[in-house]
């Protein structure tokens, strides 16, 4: 029935139907705020968590000492990485947080908890980058391990690790399209719901396809004019860079 009542309609319709019938042009927009809302939340709450795991992880392996924290650290990290971040929406959604009844809390904070094991890496990483000379300046200078990291080796890998981080940001846009399975009203789900009322996908997975891109492809600008930016007063631009905790180093480009 669905078939045979799409095939009757003219091209104009079709678009009618996917974007001007009761005002279903908002709902692509109430889906990408949403999306926008819970990226933005889920990066923030990804990167603070992120890098404490990261500090943890690298001081164990520096000096020695939280072994078993580090250890656990590590096994979160290792846990959340090898499962698919739609089961972890499930888990949250359906057993953890069922006390929570906002759904976008409930998305960011999965997205974020997620995130953060893709951050250590990347903080890992940029913590590594970090010559080791700057730690023992740092100590003969009396300041203590912690005053150190925090006010010398930390900055530095923050600079390094920016790049990375908004790479972060931009996956996390597209990553949160699974919201959807739960029923959080975000960009990705759109097109189903308005796929039930006129019968069809096309228009509305093309639009959505669209907003995404757009978004994506706005953010990858923003990112490539920070890189550039901080490209000017780094002597070592051009010899490596961190690409992320979802990818590997690679060369930059002279």
């Amino acid at each position: 029935m669905g078939f045979s009542l799409l095939n009757a309609k003219t091209l104009p319709e079709r678009l009618r139907d996917a974007f001007l019938v009761d005002d279903r042009w908002l709902l692509y927009f109430k889906g990408l705020g949403n999306t926008l809302t819970m990226s933005l939340f889920a990066v923030l709450i990804g990167v603070f968590l992120g890098i404490i795991l990261a500090a943890v992880i690298f001081t164990a392996k520096k000096t020695g000492k939280g072994k078993i924290a580090a250890a656990v650290c590590n096994l979160y990290v290792t846990v959340i990485r090898g499962t698919p971040v739609v089961l972890q929406l499930f888990i949250m959604y359906f057993i953890v947080l069922t006390f929570v009844k906002n759904d976008i809390l409930v998305g960011s904070v999965t997205f974020g908890l997620n995130s953060a094991a893709y951050v250590a890496e990347v903080a890992r990483a940029g913590l590594e980058s970090v010559d080791e000379g700057q730690m023992e300046a740092g100590r003969s200078l009396g300041l203590s391990y912690s005053k150190t990291m925090l006010k010398i080796v930390l900055p530095q890998a923050l600079r390094n690790m920016i790049p990375a981080l908004f790479n972060e940001f931009i996956a996390l846009v597209k990553e949160t399209s699974v919201a959807g399975y739960v029923g959080i009203l975000d960009l990705g789900k759109v097109p189903g719901l308005i796929q039930s009322r006129s019968f069809d996908y096309l228009f509305p997975l093309l639009f959505a396809s669209l907003l995404y891109l757009v978004v994506v492809y706005f953010l990858t600008l923003v990112e490539k004019l920070i890189e550039k930016a901080l490209s000017k007063g780094d002597r070592n631009a051009g010899v490596k860079k961190i690409t992320g905790g979802r990818k590997k180093w690679k060369k930059a480009s002279l």
